[in-house]
């Protein structure tokens, strides 16, 4: 995921990503021309490294899906959404959506306050899916391994990239 927090620090979490991982674009609060050319500088590394490149928000081009549509537009490419109830993971199942973020596993600086699943709680929430699950909120490569016996398909995190 990607955030203004990250600053310069962006570039370099792109480069420890490993080939095939994803980046979720977001950015949301710059303006149109301004996100559009930074986004254009995150899909030729992206492509350069052989990442997955998923954009949040207003369409931008090039990118390989997007993530959090939830219209009744047909999907172009990779479909994700967040998830932060089984209903939630129950929805994007029957939409076809091809995988879900579930959030927040842990309490994160993104959301400040908000309550956190925890793992039980996140467990139950993910049990028998039947869609890709990603792990997001608060994760790191510790805690990615702590959850390994729910099937998660993998994790995300912002501040984890940057430390």
């Amino acid at each position: 995921m990607t955030d203004p927090r990250m600053g310069e620090a962006l570039w370099d979490a792109l480069e420890r990503l490993p080939r095939g991982a994803g980046v979720v674009f977001r950015h949301y609060q710059l303006p149109p021309q301004e996100r559009a050319a930074l986004f254009a500088r995150v899909r030729r590394v992206a492509r350069r490294r052989r990442l997955v490149l998923l954009v949040a928000g207003a369409r931008l081009p090039g990118a390989d899906g997007r993530h959090g549509m939830r219209s009744a537009v047909p999907k172009q490419g990779i479909a994700t959404r967040p998830a932060h109830h089984r209903r939630d993971v129950v929805a994007a199942r029957r939409d076809r959506v091809d995988a879900v973020f579930a959030s927040p596993v842990f309490a994160t600086r993104s959301h400040p306050g908000a309550p956190a699943l925890g793992r039980v709680r996140f467990g139950r929430m993910i049990r028998g899916a039947g869609i890709p699950v990603i792990a997001l909120g608060g994760m790191d490569a510790r805690r990615a391994r702590s959850l390994a016996g729910f099937g998660v398909h993998g994790w995300a995190a912002i501040d984890a990239w940057t430390r």
